[in-house]
């Protein structure tokens, strides 16, 4: 009687462990994985912009003053229309000799040509983008310049990063939801995540100041 009782507690018991087997066996692979994407529009917080100018002489003392003259009606410029002196730096001038290699054909009537530029680092982008049209005043006051393309940084990424990883991260919770409900299953927890990577564009090529920020995150939610 005894091992008839134990007998039958045991099939029972191993009855319960197929059927969890089973269960866990069919279960396996319901699972659903989704995508969130978080994307915002931003100004720009930093710009780098240079100027450059370039003198020719044969008198080396003199064109080095002229090149300096030339640098110091670039920085004045820039600080009458409103960027202040330590945003400014007036880098040194570079000096070319075109007789000093051997092999030179020098034809022209001048032997030295020196560059120098001035270069502005600011948070003021919008500052900056009203002086870029006003460049032709220094080409009245005689300055021949290059104006380089500004370069438009956002500085504070760093700032957006948790914020937007919390709305891709909600995104893809929301379409799982969807899915899990059309499927008639509930959503259970997160398997697996992964954060993705962060894409930092110009809005457009008439807007550089202007960024694109996106990040797409990929999530996997077990379904029950």
């Amino acid at each position: 009687m005894k091992e008839a009782i134990i007998l039958a507690v045991g099939l029972v018991v191993m009855g319960w462990c197929i059927k969890c087997g089973i269960d866990n066996f069919a279960n396996k692979d319901r699972k659903v994985t989704v995508k969130g994407l978080a994307e915002r529009e931003v100004n720009a917080d930093k710009v780098t912009w240079s100027i450059s100018t370039t003198e020719m002489g044969n008198d080396l003392p003199a064109l080095y003053q002229r090149i300096n003259e030339q640098a110091g009606k670039i920085k004045a410029f820039l600080v009458a229309n409103g960027l202040d002196e330590n945003e400014i730096t007036v880098n040194p001038p570079r000096v070319n000799d075109l007789e000093a290699n051997t092999w030179s054909e020098n034809r022209k009537s001048y032997r030295y040509t020196a560059e120098t530029s001035v270069t502005v680092y600011t948070s003021k982008v919008e500052q900056v983008n009203k002086i870029i049209p006003k460049q032709g005043d220094l080409l009245e006051q005689g300055v021949a310049i290059e104006s380089g393309y500004p370069d438009y940084q956002l500085a504070s990424f760093q700032e957006l990063k948790p914020e937007m990883m919390a709305e891709a991260i909600k995104a893809a919770k929301k379409t799982a939801d969807q899915f899990a409900e059309a499927s008639g299953s509930s959503l259970g927890g997160i398997l697996s995540a992964g954060q993705g990577q962060f894409e930092i564009d110009d809005r457009d090529q008439n807007t550089p100041y202007i960024k694109k920020v996106r990040v797409v995150t990929t999530i996997t939610y077990s379904l029950d």
